[in-house]
């Protein structure tokens, strides 16, 4: 019996001194980079990150021909302060400026892309469009005029009410059409600094030109609303989209 015991403790304090010998946490060895791959003293913009890049070429051999797209920061500063009026490229910030115009079908959308700040601005121009109908002058005269029933009753009005009348889809998509949206953004020369991978680089129109053109010019006012705020964001649809697309001359 005392011999068991005394083996029994042995193989304890051996199986005790072989957990204590076990480290408690396995020590993973620190990752360097070269500067290749952190490309410190490069903009994000201007780079595919190292580590998206394809251990090979997916078009090795092909005959699409090459579509140039911008990489000149003072194009691209030209191109803000023909849209924002004087010093309007300093409104956004460096990257923004770049990730702004950078549509997803570029470099596969490895160094970023508009998607979202082409939704936020879209709902900003919708919004501004439906408030400009709902200002704007009534149809078919004045509110309650000729309008009493059998009974000579007048139906309710207020000036607040007189232009729900214009506020129709129809009304709406006059003044967002993308057609004209493209053309707007053609005067602004937007096609200069837009970075996109066409599906035809020899058929620009059927690679769906203006639906990037629209899709960017809504993300440009995303990025505004965003780093300057509603109030300038608001002014920006009204004045440089709204207006230019006939919001005056709509009755």
């Amino acid at each position: 019996m005392a011999l068991n015991l005394s083996s029994r403790a042995a193989r304890t304090a051996c199986a005790a001194s072989k957990i204590a010998a076990r480290p408690i946490a396995t020590v993973i060895p620190s990752r360097t980079y070269s500067t290749e791959q952190t490309n410190e003293d490069k903009p994000r913009w201007s780079y595919t990150p190292t580590q998206a890049k394809a251990p090979f070429s997916l078009h090795l051999n092909s005959t699409r021909p090459a579509f140039h797209v911008n990489s000149d920061p003072v194009l691209l500063d030209r191109f803000y302060t023909r849209l924002f009026a004087n010093n309007g490229e300093k409104l956004l910030s460096e990257e923004t400026k770049w990730l702004a115009v950078t549509h997803k079908s570029f470099d596969q959308g490895r160094r970023g892309f508009n998607d979202r700040l082409a939704f936020f601005g879209k709902r900003i121009v919708q919004l501004q469009a439906s408030l400009a109908l709902a200002q704007s002058s009534p149809k078919g005269g004045v509110p309650g005029e000729n309008n009493t029933d059998e009974f000579g009753r007048v139906p309710f009005s207020h000036a607040a009410l007189e232009g729900l009348n214009s506020l129709s889809i129809e009304n709406k998509n006059i003044l967002t059409d993308r057609t004209k949206l493209a053309e707007l953004a053609k005067s602004y020369e937007l096609q200069t600094v837009l970075r996109w991978s066409p599906r035809k680089p020899d058929d620009l129109r059927a690679s769906g030109i203006d639906l990037v053109l629209s899709h960017t010019l809504y993300a440009i006012l995303g990025a505004l609303s965003l780093e300057q705020g509603s109030v300038v964001a608001a002014k920006f649809a009204r004045e440089r989209i709204l207006t230019p697309l006939g919001l005056k001359h709509l009755k």
